[in-house]
């Protein structure tokens, strides 16, 4: 950590979707991700208003939050984005001075600093207002012995056997054109992070569409925020095709890292996720490109997994379809082996498997 990181980030503490049918989806991310439900806000815990239930797997949490009834927020919000990220929840040490320097710096606050308390102890939050309709919450649990937070309670349920997935590696954005460097700007203002990586149109382009990005991480470098704008093409872009179906700027995917990619894909694919597939001539000369590396190439075929090097070392990666009807959000399964960057040397291969995609849906 830089001795000038005024906000010290502990890492990614969770991330709130709003949904259509929290139980249903709930029920999804269990059986085809192997999250396991860990606890549940609603009726039965005294709120009257939605109901949310809380999934983990490793140090992946996920709340799924659905309304009761029509005029409510949540419900709103999933009409205009479908289901979608409403909230990246940061833990912070200190919420009230976090809350502070990033008022003093200009943010936008959503929600002042307020305190939780049950039986388990006390939590307290502060939200400040992000991209689109997407927030950002500092939240402090130093004090709080619960499952999750005040107004939830422990759920009962049978374990679920995991897949594999251990950690948030990084979560994209997508902005509209023009807006990227705001962002950036946004980022190392407000919050000090800084510029991890930059990646041109002549990066990440095929002979239809583009996109330009800007990677940027805090002082410790446990969060890290790519951000995605669409660049000029002759057709429409990966970007703009969900900034249509999104109707404007939101969370695009949330890449989540694992220990053993092979098998966390395998399992994944045998409880029907769907994944992108490069096109075979992407491993014809694999081997030359990313030279030695720990797994078996013919596997990594097998299972469509993406390799890449950098000065740090190689990374593995898979991208799934999107989650729901719309083209919007959807997974990364990540895994690192000392490697820092986000798989540069894919993204052309990506792209055609994303465009193949869009032209199928009649999008591109």
């Amino acid at each position: 950590m830089s001795q000038d990181d005024f906000l010290p980030l502990r890492g990614y503490d969770h991330v709130e979707m709003y949904v259509g049918n929290a139980r249903q989806a709930a029920h999804y991310y269990q059986k085809v991700f192997g999250f396991t439900p860990v606890a549940k806000m609603g009726l039965e815990t005294g709120i009257r208003d939605r109901a949310s239930y809380v999934m983990q797997q490793g140090n992946v949490r996920f709340v799924l939050t659905s309304a009761y009834g029509p005029d409510h927020e949540v419900t709103r919000h999933h009409a205009l984005h479908g289901d979608a990220v409403r909230t990246v929840a940061l833990e912070v040490r200190d919420v009230e001075a976090s809350m502070a320097a990033v008022r003093q710096r200009g943010a936008t606050i959503e929600q002042a600093t307020e305190a939780f308390e049950d039986e388990d102890g006390v939590i307290k939050t502060g939200v400040i207002r992000y991209a689109g309709d997407t927030r950002i919450k500092f939240i402090e649990r130093g004090n709080y012995r619960g499952t999750f937070a005040p107004g939830y309670k422990p759920i009962e349920a049978r374990p679920t056997e995991p897949a594999g997935l251990a950690a948030i590696d990084h979560i994209v954005t997508n902005v509209y054109l023009g807006e990227m460097n705001y962002w950036v700007g946004w980022f190392r203002n407000i919050l000090g992070f800084s510029q991890l990586a930059h990646f041109s149109d002549d990066d990440i382009s095929t002979e239809y569409s583009a996109l330009m990005s800007k990677v940027m991480e805090n002082g410790t470098g446990k969060c890290k925020f790519p951000i995605n704008e669409p660049a000029e093409g002759r057709r429409k872009s990966q970007i703009d095709e969900y900034l249509e179906y999104f109707q404007g700027p939101g969370v695009q995917h949330i890449a989540m890292s694992t220990g053993d990619i092979c098998a966390t894909v395998r399992r994944l694919r045998e409880q029907d996720v769907d994944f992108l597939r490069v096109p075979d001539t992407y491993y014809a000369d694999l081997r030359d490109r990313v030279g030695d590396i720990d797994e078996d190439f013919a596997e990594l075929q097998e299972l469509g997994i993406l390799v890449d090097r950098d000065d740090d070392g190689y990374l593995l990666q898979i991208f799934t379809g999107p989650v729901q009807d719309r083209p919007t959000m959807f997974f990364e399964v990540i895994e690192r082996h000392g490697s820092r960057g986000f798989g540069v040397g894919n993204f052309k291969a990506l792209f055609v498997s994303l465009e193949r995609e869009q032209e199928r849906r009649g999008n591109l």
